[in-house]
């Protein structure tokens, strides 16, 4: 019998903003591209600011809402969706500590999806003329937000080929393995091991697959000796033989910084 599998510090409950020695979530997750410098710190606890709190399932922000915020995730989990004809909906991405949310509506002044509350959470608001402010006043850390963007663009891209390409096996494993692949670059951990505060729905809703379908997708990979369930609680066995099985390619690992200005 394999041993319990112990439950990781991954999703945390909902924490005060960082103190002055403590790295704020924004500048975790860009610091793992990049040494930042102090000047750069200071200008992201700087968009830190305003802090609020949402419980599990609550809806921050409506598709066709107006809106002038974006938000950045300080704890919790969240995902943005669009309704689909029929009453189902699509979610597009999830969202982890240090992820900017609601991006999808800087273009216009109403939000493109949906973005609600997976776990409890709190978030960072900030208008988006703060983020306009850190362009201008620190050009490298415009590029670097805009290099991450792109990576995450890449990921869903492969995420959605996925969905519509592959069979319901790929499809699950490959959104496994990009969970793991973005919380890895906050958390600092090189395990396997995280919290999936997931519902079967959500998994469905994510990948195209009905409910059963996922169950059945992740009782498959269990007894291939590829995962590994404890409740909520995931183990990836076999990280290289998944990846290879679905084709992974991780987009989050590495950044090319060689380009940014100085």
């Amino acid at each position: 019998m394999s041993e319990p599998i112990a439950r990781p510090s991954t999703i945390a409950a909902p924490q005060p903003a960082p103190a002055a020695d403590q790295p704020g979530a924004l500048e975790t997750k860009l610091g793992y591209h990049l040494a930042l410098t102090y000047s750069e710190r200071d200008a992201l606890r700087w968009l830190e600011r305003r802090e609020r709190s949402f419980a599990a399932g609550s809806v921050v922000v409506n598709e066709g809402e107006e809106t002038a915020s974006l938000f950045v995730v300080a704890s919790g989990w969240l995902h943005g969706s669009c309704a689909v004809p029929g009453g189902g909906r699509q979610i597009l991405r999830f969202y982890f500590v240090g992820d900017m949310t609601t991006t999808f509506s800087i273009a216009w002044s109403y939000s493109a999806a949906t973005l609600t509350a997976v776990s409890d959470c709190t978030l960072y608001e900030l208008p988006r003329d703060a983020l306009g402010r850190v362009f201008r006043e620190h050009p490298r850390l415009g590029a670097l937000m805009y290099g991450v963007g792109a990576s995450e663009q890449v990921a869903m891209a492969d995420r959605l080929t996925s969905v519509g390409r592959t069979d319901a096996l790929t499809r699950i494993g490959t959104l496994l393995l990009d969970v793991r692949s973005r919380l890895r670059v906050v958390d600092g951990e090189d395990g396997a091991i995280f919290e999936l505060p997931l519902t079967l729905q959500d998994l469905g809703d994510a990948v195209g697959l009905t409910k059963t379908h996922v169950s059945r997708t992740l009782r498959t990979l269990e007894e291939r000796g590829l995962v590994e369930r404890e409740g909520k609680v995931i183990r990836l066995i076999d990280i290289e033989a998944l990846a290879g099985l679905v084709s992974f390619k991780d987009r989050h690992a590495h950044v090319a910084v060689d380009w940014l200005p100085t």
